[in-house]
């Protein structure tokens, strides 16, 4: 644990401990008597033999003591040599605990980092009151849970595994926390996720934050991932919030993994069918068609064809006359006709027109005359063709001059 952390720990164990005793903690539970023996210290004895519901323990020459059968989780073999609790004298011998010896022996075994079987025995108005075995710990509310939602009030009479975070066994002082208990599942939990993913895997996931620059998707087991705007859906989106909302499940693909599973790649676009698979067929050369412009640049204009396909509208061909910037004669949203000049799939560029062939805007009068121009051209068996065509571009010519006053 870095420095930080240690300093934050601290200051969270002392904000708790403020106006608690730990000495105070439990001191009106069952807890054994001590004896002139000291409660705490531990004898050896051999097992000599077993009378009703007693076991019969030799401590040395001269003392024996008994310890209750029902203490032992199976009879001992006579022989056995076991460590004991002393709780006493009757008659000449000495009562005798060995629950009371493992529970002894749990407390001289703690450590720093290690892992301990603690009983929540109460709350108090820094955290909880635990014990281990009969030995009293606190744990502060800041490390109950990772959950921040959780009453602690709800884990009274829970047996929890906790980690030691502060232990001084002269004074009986024991700060244990179950939050880091849970830190550590869940990032073991997190990297044996992690050694099973891989890219071009489809996971189902929760949306939990957006961004103006993506999504944030919780994956399980700890691991987070970030779709970018770009790979949210096949058609531009400005806003990731006008498709997704925190909390909705949704579908992704794993499009990355970079330093060590940290950083996760999603995309849902990759999931749609690609525009592109069938743009040469569907957009061939010199086909008009009808899209909306997305976006203006100083250099031309995006036209989208269909959701997730779009055009180039280079500013030179825009007009007949020279055009300096595309909004001066194009706005966002505006439906235009274009036609298609080139498509180059690997590229994924489509470059457009508003130009016909004859250089005429397409849908003006100048493209109509061209239009009329070109059937008669394809009909030369419809009578004069020099005589048709003359009249047809005298009639061009009487229409391009006419002015307010012509009828």
């Amino acid at each position: 644990m870095s420095a930080p952390q240690e300093n934050s720990l601290d200051r969270e164990i002392a904000a708790a401990l403020d106006g608690v005793d730990l000495q105070d903690l439990g001191s009106d539970t069952d807890s054994a008597p001590a004896t002139g023996q000291g409660s705490d210290k531990l004898w050896p004895g051999v097992v000599t033999g077993i009378s009703g519901d007693d076991v019969i323990v030799e401590l040395g020459p001269r003392m024996q003591g008994v310890c209750s059968l029902r203490e032992f989780e199976a009879p001992p073999a006579v022989g056995a040599s076991l460590r004991f609790a002393m709780r006493g004298r009757e008659d000449d011998l000495w009562v005798l605990s060995i629950q009371a010896a493992k529970e002894v022996t749990a407390w001289e075994s703690l450590e720093l980092g290690s892992h301990v079987k603690a009983r929540v025995s109460g709350q108090n108005q820094g955290g909880l009151e635990l014990r281990i075995g009969n030995n009293e710990a606190f744990m502060p509310a800041s490390q109950v849970s990772l959950n921040r939602d959780l009453d602690p009030s709800t884990l009274i009479g829970q047996t929890l595994t906790c980690e030691v975070v502060e232990l001084d066994r002269n004074r009986k002082r024991c700060v244990i926390s179950r939050r880091r208990v849970e830190e550590s599942e869940r990032s073991h939990a997190m990297q044996e996720s992690i050694g099973k993913l891989h890219t071009n895997m489809v996971l189902k996931g929760k949306v939990t934050r957006l961004e103006s620059f993506g999504a944030f998707v919780d994956l399980g087991n700890g691991l987070e991932g970030l779709m970018h705007v770009s790979n949210i859906s096949r058609k531009r989106v400005e806003n990731p919030a006008d498709l997704l909302a925190p909390g909705q499940e949704i579908e992704v693909k794993v499009l990355e993994i970079k330093d060590g599973g940290k950083r996760i790649g999603l995309g849902m676009k990759q999931l749609e069918p690609d525009p592109w698979d069938q743009v040469p067929s569907r957009y061939p050369a010199e086909r008009q068609v009808t899209g909306k412009i997305t976006r203006l640049m100083d250099f031309g204009a995006f036209v989208e064809l269909e959701p997730g396909l779009e055009g180039l509208l280079h500013v030179s061909q825009l007009g007949t006359e020279r055009v300096r910037r595309a909004s001066d004669v194009l706005t966002e949203g505006e439906e235009v006709t274009v036609r298609i000049v080139n498509v180059d799939p690997g590229a994924r560029r489509i470059a457009l027109s508003r130009l016909d062939v004859r250089g005429a805007i397409i849908g003006s009068e100048d493209a109509v005359d061209a239009d009329v121009i070109e059937e008669a051209l394809a009909k030369p068996e419809a009578g004069n063709l020099g005589t048709n065509l003359g009249s047809l571009f005298k009639q061009a010519m009487q229409k391009g001059g006419e002015g307010p006053g012509d009828a």
